[in-house]
């Protein structure tokens, strides 16, 4: 059975320029052909991971009053807290079975505003939830940087190509929250319907349980067994466009569990570019693609509130 590369973070590290190369050309080559692939040995700790989760857990295990007293409708529910069935996938009306929390880069305490939007904490009921999280993102985000260069290398361009375009972007932190299902599932409802992801580069580190499968090149679904030690890395809708589908934005999808008082956690990164940026496929993938331009010419700011709105999030302008 087929399953996504696993490619080594060690030789990122190493002084080894035979090492760098090789990791390079295997994140290159798998973001290619799969659009993923999983990464070992990264250096964040699995306890951060794991602390993560347990403040994500004690968040969600709040009432329903209180965990809605965090919505933020009016800014897409890009930072705090999203409902129970709010967000569906694109082309699909049935609502995704997941609540989820999101989070940002925080503002720095002096100089000048950024134009992502303030971070939101429930400071008042789950006091630990800010330097866990903000701590975990701060990691991520570093580590999403070497990969972005990483890419950039492959694609024969500087190695602060994609990284300079994602610096003080809209990078999002999602912990996600899977109940038990139940017995009263929507018609068509999974836990997360087939979807691509929007944004340049996407770290996700190991869900609680397995349920993720990625669609291979036949439109079969390989499933992307569980590894406390991976985080699993792949390449979104904004980096397919730049680069006219020579790295791909593969779909995939999280099942419903056999057991259905199985709950599940898991907490992608979703790295965006700043919403200037000109996504737009240059030439010189367009020739290395077949010589037709296959994406369209927009920016990351109106891409990403257009594809807020198909999956419920945002309203039309």
């Amino acid at each position: 059975m087929r399953s996504i590369p696993v490619v080594d973070y060690a030789d990122f590290l190493s002084q080894d320029k035979n090492r760098k190369t090789k990791f390079t050309q295997a994140v290159g080559d798998s973001l290619k052909d799969i659009g993923f692939f999983a990464l070992k040995n990264h250096g964040i700790p699995l306890e951060a991971i794991e602390d993560s989760y347990r403040q994500g857990d004690e968040f969600f295990s709040l009432s329903d009053e209180v965990k809605r007293s965090y919505l933020q409708p009016k800014i897409a529910h890009q930072r705090g807290y999203t409902a129970f069935g709010v967000e569906h996938a694109k082309n699909n009306p049935a609502p995704d079975l997941k609540e989820f929390w999101q989070t940002g880069r925080s503002h720095p305490t002096s100089g000048k505003t950024p134009t992502y939007v303030p971070n939101v904490w429930p400071d008042q009921h789950v006091s630990g939830f800010k330097p866990v999280i903000d701590g975990l993102y701060g990691q991520m985000e570093q580590l999403s940087q070497n990969l972005l260069q990483s890419c950039s290398l492959y694609l024969d361009k500087p190695m602060d190509w994609l990284g300079s375009m994602a610096e003080d972007g809209n990078t999002i932190m999602r912990i996600i929250h899977y109940p038990p299902l139940g017995n009263d599932v929507p018609k068509g409802a999974v836990r997360s319907a087939a979807h691509e992801d929007i944004n340049f580069i996407t770290l996700l580190v190991t869900a609680t349980a397995d349920g993720l499968e990625v669609m291979d090149h036949d439109g079969s679904w390989i499933q992307v067994e569980g590894d406390a030690s991976h985080i699993i890395v792949d390449s979104g809708d904004m980096l397919q466009n730049l680069t006219n589908g020579l790295f791909k934005s593969t779909t995939h999808r999280v099942v419903n569990p056999e057991n259905s008082n199985e709950r599940r956690f898991s907490m992608p990164m979703f790295v965006h570019p700043r919403n200037e940026t000109d996504l737009t496929p240059r030439q010189e993938f367009v020739e290395m693609t077949g010589g037709k331009v296959n994406y369209q010419s927009i920016t990351a700011g109106d891409y990403l509130h257009q594809r807020l709105v198909e999956i419920g999030l945002a309203k039309e302008k």
